[in-house]
């Protein structure tokens, strides 16, 4: 005849006292399940052991997804402060010069890009519009070039937001900083009835911070208030 064993007298009142953690804990649990498994013998099917076990990788993919969303949930809203803050700085200066020159400093620093470009398109030439003076972050472009950049001269709708790894022709855009951009986000802007498009290119070294998979909602919630604040500069 097989021995019983023994509990001792503290361990047994302390399970007594506290029976809960005995249930809130999966290890344990899991010994005592196999136990009584043991103790049936193997001819025995234990449909609670079954039981449990899906149901422990059931709550391990409830958990794994928990923490999916938190993590979603964490990024979305360092993302939207992210936004929040270039745009308020974006509204700071009083001319427009100092507001273009804030594109390439303070905005791109809080957006944590490598690279920020504004491209107007004009059939006046940059010498004629004295633009040189405000550095390489304002430029211009023949009529059709926002077009053919954002779809590659393809016969496509052309989106508002776009984000797209590395194209060969980065150089003619970022100039000797080109080599270096390994993604880019392409904020189409209306100027106006009477004016040509223009395009706010936002440059990455990280060939992952602009993914075609990713979301465009905030850079479109941004875009959409510089269109409207270059707007009034342009008045």
């Amino acid at each position: 005849m097989a021995e019983t064993a023994v509990i001792e007298d503290q361990l047994r009142a302390s399970i007594i006292a506290r029976p809960d953690v005995i249930l809130q804990d999966p290890d344990v649990m899991r010994a005592l399940v196999n136990a009584d498994g043991q103790a049936q013998g193997a001819n025995v099917i234990d449909l609670r052991s079954v039981a449990m076990d899906r149901l422990e990788q059931r709550l391990d993919r409830l958990e794994s997804a928990h923490r999916s969303v938190l993590a979603a949930a964490y990024d979305n809203l360092s993302g939207t402060q992210q936004i929040q803050r270039a745009i308020l700085r974006m509204l700071e200066p009083q001319d427009f010069e100092e507001f273009v020159q804030t594109l390439s400093g303070d905005v791109a620093d809080v957006l944590r890009v490598d690279g920020m470009r504004l491209l107007l398109e004009t059939e006046q030439t940059e010498d004629e519009l004295s633009l040189t003076a405000m550095g390489d972050i304002l430029s211009v472009a023949e009529p059709g070039f926002v077009r053919a950049y954002v779809t590659g001269g393809r016969d496509i709708p052309m989106p508002s937001v776009l984000l797209r790894q590395r194209r060969a022709e980065v150089d003619q855009i970022y100039g000797p900083r080109g080599a270096d951009i390994q993604s880019e986000a392409l904020l189409v802007l209306e100027l106006g009835a009477d004016k040509l498009p223009a395009l706010l290119i936002m440059g990455s070294s990280d060939p992952d911070q602009f993914h075609p998979s990713h979301g465009t909602d905030l850079l479109g919630f941004f875009g959409g208030v510089f269109e409207r604040a270059m707007r009034l500069w342009l008045a």
